[in-house]
């Protein structure tokens, strides 16, 4: 899997998981795709927070010695929160 998606998915589940704290299959999924990042890509201390205006995720995270940063749209990366709580069957 290649890092950006990487990236999208555990933010994707990241923010699932805080919203949603006793999901364990958030948990699980977050887990996993964190594993990707870290065995596959080599990355460390990888830290999540909103941009000033809120409208952005910003992931700052170092690999290979070099500190770094994405963002991500929040509208989009908040959308798969929204369908499951728009879903009865995960309420």
């Amino acid at each position: 899997m290649n890092l950006q998606d990487a990236f999208f998915n555990w933010l994707q589940m990241k923010v699932v998981y805080k919203a949603r704290p006793n999901d364990a299959s958030a948990l699980k999924t977050l887990e996993f795709f964190e594993s990707i990042l870290i065995e596959d890509h080599h990355l460390t201390n990888i830290d999540l927070c909103l941009s000033d205006d809120e409208l952005m995720y910003q992931v700052t995270y170092t690999q290979k010695g070099e500190d770094k940063t994405k963002k991500f749209d929040r509208e989009i990366v908040d959308q798969l929160l929204e369908e499951i709580n728009s879903n009865p069957k995960y309420n």
